[in-house]
């Protein structure tokens, strides 16, 4: 169960930290187009290449399922956590083969599994479109105007890229709206499965071990990226680690983190503290009930469910740490002091002078997201329809209303320079389970017209005269889009072919997307382009008052990290920075070896052979959040000493604010990795692999760095 969550550090120290997001202590999710040279010179006498920078870019993969991971071999070795491949594990498990509780082990290539949906993405090319995409808003231009202006441009940048070089291209805005890139993407649609551990040992502990440290967890999975049916060959790679990281030395992290809200206003952050992670929260965990209660049922519903259950569960313990610090008057009052030395510097510097009205402008869109944050999020977002026969329906329709449009008018998911990643994902043969479904449909349409009330309109059109329960047994027996050739065979129809389709699900889509779209309008008209464009301001005072010593909120895009290797002291006792395998065996004995705590057989058999003196898990004050997970952890010379897969319960505050006194990110050591792969699973031709490329590579890594 989770624990009371402590937050130790004291006023002066967040303050020291949060002020304006600039850089403190080992503070930072930083561009590498941007990386923190001066930072690192002055407080760990390194400097980074450009070699280093463009090695390590390059190393980094980016799941499109959610999570990070690096290529580790020139043979397309991927390594990432098991939870971040848990998702394909679960789309190639089956009644009989459960992958993600029974692990996997391709002894040869030929035996490597063929994921059915899988995007990998590395990071070739970053170009500033800033002045692009600006030049194409006016200033005089009504919101709505430039919403539709800004839109067309990035869509239209995006595809004369994609024309241009072949490579996925993302308009990605940073600074809420300061600054606009493009990031051009290598893509890898053909990845199989190489290794995994079980789930036993992989989330050893569960979820109360979860975002807690000391941890003994190995949470690891292996793919391999495939080119015309081959391995492909892959330049940078990184050097596999044999002793691991040591205590204090400098490490870095390049992953993908997901979202974090540092530059937002204090109105802003109330909104998330009283609307918004309350609102998720109970959405959260009458999910995990209902989940729980499903898996409970048989051990086969307990198999379909167990990865949506375990990504509720952890976004519930997360979103709860989260709003813990929201909560925190300290964290607060840090947030608003710093607003009030913005809005001082503001009325005294006419280069901020911007600012004061864009903290206003802030809360005037605020207030307009809070009165349709309900019906936005149900019917728009999607949350009052938690199907994915729902989610295929709507995707069918809207592609083809969407895709008769020219690109620079299209909804962002359907720009031409996104339709390869959509359609993957929309004509996945990943099995879809209607029972589970109907569970699932009949909770959501409940919250809806909880949400909503019984007589809302949209309510009253969608239960038809049932109860949720009925209703969605109806939608889901009434519809076939869960058969991927159904699927294909309505988006080759085109939209006449989905407007006289008599399914069931197509018809709830059809009634329900003029509302849907109509909110969606008013939300990106009222609430994200006056975000967008005051944020821009905020972030342009930032830069003239941190002079340029400033990096933007995480994006789900490729950021560099970096800290030390560092325990920490909690209640007044020392927390070490490691834990070894050895303690894996103690700490299930210490709870009698009862599940979540039990040691899967294969442990158990391999004590003997083990160095129970191992180095297994670390922690590290490099600045992490969600979507950092597989995120590769390397030292000075880019070798792997490790792997990213959680942070301490002290780190949930990371969304608002950096804070090294007890927050700390949380890593499988590269030493335990292997101990694990040879000992416990025999999996020699994996650690040879790794083994073998840090003959490959040592070479023109250890130069990239000098």
């Amino acid at each position: 169960m989770p624990r009371s969550i402590f937050f130790a550090t004291a006023l002066a120290t967040l303050a020291q930290c949060f002020s304006m997001n600039t850089a403190h202590s080992d503070e930072g999710m930083w561009l590498f187009n941007n990386p923190p040279r001066k930072i690192l010179k002055e407080r760990y006498d390194f400097e980074p290449t450009d070699q280093w920078l463009e090695h390590v870019q390059q190393s980094a993969v980016r799941f499109n399922s959610g999570g990070s991971g690096s290529f580790v071999s020139g043979d397309g070795l991927v390594m990432t956590n098991h939870h971040v491949g848990a998702d394909a594990l679960q789309k190639l498990s089956t009644a009989e083969h459960d992958l993600i509780a029974e692990g996997f082990h391709a002894k040869t290539r030929d035996k490597e599994f063929k994921c059915v949906d899988l995007e990998l993405n590395v990071l070739m090319e970053i170009d500033d479109v800033t002045k692009e995409v600006n030049a194409a808003v006016k200033p005089e231009m009504p919101a709505a105007e430039a919403q539709k202006a800004r839109r067309a441009v990035m869509n239209d940048i995006e595809k004369a890229s994609l024309d241009k070089t072949g490579l996925r291209s993302d308009v990605v805005t940073l600074y809420q709206g300061g600054q606009y890139h493009l990031y051009r993407y290598k893509k890898y649609t053909d990845v199989r499965l190489v290794f995994a551990p079980e789930k036993a040992i992989a989330f050893f502990g569960g979820d109360p071990d979860n975002f807690e440290y000391p941890r003994y967890d190995l949470d690891v999975c292996f793919f391999r990226v495939y080119e015309n049916d081959k391995p492909a060959k892959i330049k940078h790679f990184l050097t596999w680690s044999e002793a691991g990281a040591k205590d204090n030395e400098l490490v870095f992290v390049a992953g993908h983190p997901g979202r974090t809200d540092r530059l937002n206003t204090v109105d802003h952050l109330e909104f998330f503290r009283d609307k918004t992670f309350p609102s998720q929260l109970n959405t959260l965990r009458r999910r995990e009930v209902t989940l729980k209660t499903f898996g409970d049922r048989s051990l086969e519903n307990a198999r379909r469910a167990q990865d949506d259950y375990f990504g509720i569960t952890n976004s519930r313990k997360a979103r709860l740490g989260g709003l813990a610090g929201l909560q925190d008057p300290s964290i607060m009052n840090v947030k608003r002091e710093d607003e009030a030395k913005l809005l001082k510097a503001a009325s005294s510097n006419p280069k901020l002078k911007d600012a004061k009205s864009a903290v206003d402008e802030v809360e005037a869109a605020v207030n307009q997201w809070r009165e349709m944050y309900f019906e936005f999020g149900l019917l728009e977002g999607g949350s009052g329809f938690n199907a994915q026969h729902f989610h295929i329906a709507r995707t069918l329709l809207r592609l083809a209303e969407e895709t008769g449009k020219p690109n620079a008018d299209r909804l962002r998911e359907y720009r031409e320079s996104n339709l390869e990643s959509l359609k993957q994902e929309l004509f996945s043969e990943a099995p879809v389970y209607d029972d589970l479904e109907i569970v699932k449909l009949s909770d959501s349409l409940s919250q809806l017209t909880e949400l909503l009330g019984a007589e809302h309109p949209a309510v009253v059109a969608v239960l038809d005269g049932k109860s949720p329960r009925e209703r969605a047994a109806i939608l889901i027996q009434g519809t076939k889009v869960a058969d991927v050739a159904t699927r294909k065979s309505l988006a080759e129809g085109g939209l006449k072919g989905i407007e006289d389709s008599n399914d069931a699900m197509l018809r709830l889509v059809r009634m329900l997307d003029p509302q849907a779209r109509k909110l969606r309008k008013q939300y990106e008209e009222k609430v994200e382009e006056p975000l967008r464009q005051a944020y821009a301001k905020i972030a342009q005072a930032r830069f003239v008052m941190s002079e340029g010593d400033v990096y933007p909120d995480a994006t789900f895009t490729l950021r560099l990290a970096f800290g030390q290797v560092k325990g920490f002291k909690e209640q007044g006792k020392e927390v070490p920075p490691w834990t070894t395998i050895g303690g894996a065996y103690e700490h299930a004995a210490a709870h009698r070896n009862i599940d979540p705590f039990q040691l899967p057989e294969s442990w158990i058999k391999s004590k003997d052979k083990l160095n129970l003196q191992t180095p297994f898990n670390f922690v590290s004050t490099a600045d992490i959040i969600g979507g950092n997970s597989g995120s590769p952890v390397i030292n000075r010379d880019a070798e792997l000493v490790g792997i990213i897969f959680d942070g301490n319960i002290q780190s949930l505050v990371l969304d608002f604010v950096y804070t090294d006194e007890q927050g700390r990110a949380v890593s499988v050591h590269s030493a335990g990795i292997m101990e694990a792969l040879r000992k416990v699973y025999k999996a020699d031709e994996v650690a040879d692999e790794l083994q073998a490329s840090r003959k490959r590579s040592a070479g023109r890594a250890s130069r990239a760095t000098r």
